[in-house]
């Protein structure tokens, strides 16, 4: 069962800005990755889903409802950490979360207080007076504490330390182990890479794929990098069948891509070599996204 759905949304903001054509799906209890640079119509979508922004053409829907024409019964489904974070000035962290809370109708804060305890929040401090980071933290708190469904996240580990990160991609785990339906837009790979199941990359407002996160990780080649103990040795490994990423003879190494299937007659290969080491060269989400960024549409896993 689809929890979101954007079904060929398009707004068009003049000059090549906005999305077009734009459709993908949410399965219950799947986190979904929405990944590329600012500017790309991340943040667009999601005010398409939330009912702040009227599509040019197509229609979006959370948990069979229309975003655009049922945005109040959705809101009170969903948590929501927007991209830029305005919070009102003239109140204490705690008294907002609390304002947030009477405003949804929560009255066990249990959840709140172990999320503030959790990401070592001082709620004390004024709102005007908290960093980036604080900032961001009274967001987590107010998009989970009330335990929704479904959860619209829009860059929600920016500010964060690297602690904290960590302990932001754990509590989305938690959540996606609880069957909670998660959209998180993101520039932050390893973010990404670590809690999602299926990612689309969005550029210039349009999706140009999407891919299952586990055939990154089981992608049928693999990359190595060796270096050599002589030269001679490495220009014999040259004239192999093997594909060669990069030849530096100066340093007496290459970087080789093979196919799973070819590993074994590569090892035998080197075998009859002199090296100093095999290194493998781990493929990662950020490799796949700068390939077809840069145009490399033949970016096969």
């Amino acid at each position: 069962m689809n929890k979101i759905e954007i079904r060929d949304i398009t707004k068009d903001y003049g000059h090549n800005r906005g999305i077009f054509d734009l459709t993908f799906s949410v399965k219950e209890g799947e986190i979904y990755g929405f990944l590329g640079p600012n500017g790309a119509g991340k943040t667009t979508t999601i005010r398409h889903l939330l009912g702040f922004s009227k599509p040019d053409k197509g229609e979006s829907f959370i948990d069979g409802l229309n975003c655009w024409l049922e945005p109040s019964s959705i809101q009170k489904k969903i948590g929501y950490i927007p991209g830029e974070m305005a919070l009102p000035d003239n109140l204490s962290g705690a008294k907002f979360i609390q304002m947030i809370a009477e405003l949804r109708g929560l009255k066990d804060m249990t959840f709140a207080n172990e999320l503030i305890e959790r990401f070592d929040l001082d709620v004390k401090a004024n709102l005007k007076r908290m960093s980036k980071g604080t900032k961001q933290k009274i967001g987590i708190v107010v998009a989970f504490m009330h335990d929704p469904d479904i959860l619209l996240l829009d860059e929600p580990s920016s500010g964060l330390d690297p602690l904290m990160q960590a302990e932001f991609i754990k509590l989305v785990s938690e959540q996606k182990q609880r069957g909670k339906t998660i959209l998180l837009s993101s520039h932050m790979f390893d973010e990404v890479e670590k809690t999602c199941d299926r990612v689309s990359i969005i550029k210039q407002g349009r999706i140009i794929t999407t891919i299952n996160v586990k055939d990154i990780e089981h992608r049928n080649k693999k990359t190595f990098e060796i270096k050599f103990k002589n030269i001679s040795d490495l220009k014999h490994f040259k004239k192999s069948k093997f594909t060669l990423l990069e030849y530096n003879e100066e340093k007496s190494r290459v970087k080789v891509e093979v196919l799973d299937e070819d590993i074994n007659e590569l090892l035998s290969l080197i075998s009859h070599f002199d090296i100093v080491y095999i290194s493998e060269i781990k493929y990662t989400l950020e490799d796949y996204f700068m390939n077809f960024y840069k145009g490399d549409t033949n970016n096969d896993l």
